[in-house]
């Protein structure tokens, strides 16, 4: 499966940004898919994954409440709404799908074989 992550931009502290991720190549009802983000000088981490049907969200806690991860299978895209943005959430932000997650870890990021290119946001104070 192809990703193509859009959306990113700058934005004041406190406001809000929709990301999207398009899947093209496989269905992606057939994909856990994740939105993962790299701060500078930080590692790559999972911030929220939807299950294959998107019936199930799963998030990390530095964004829980905040961020709502989505899916429109019928249109083979993902979306991340981000509301009340902190200057902590500037990263790289990048999509990322596996067709199988050993167990329950959609935390961890080499469970994800499909990526797509980063789109950058940031959030000034």
């Amino acid at each position: 499966v192809q990703l193509q992550a859009s959306g990113g931009g700058l934005v004041q502290s406190g406001g809000s940004l929709r990301l999207s991720c398009a899947a093209s190549g496989r269905p992606s009802n057939s994909y856990y898919m994740a939105w993962c983000r790299r701060a500078p000088g930080k590692d790559l981490e999972v911030v929220a994954a939807i299950s294959r049907s998107g019936a199930n969200s799963y998030y990390a806690d530095s964004v829980k409440g905040r961020f709502a991860i989505s899916k429109d299978n019928a249109k083979n895209t993902m979306y991340l709404q981000m509301n009340s943005l902190k200057p902590e959430d500037t990263a790289s932000y990048y999509c990322a799908a596996a067709r199988v997650l050993t167990g329950s870890n959609w935390y961890l990021t080499d469970q994800y074989d499909n990526w797509g290119q980063g789109t950058q946001v940031t959030v000034s104070s």
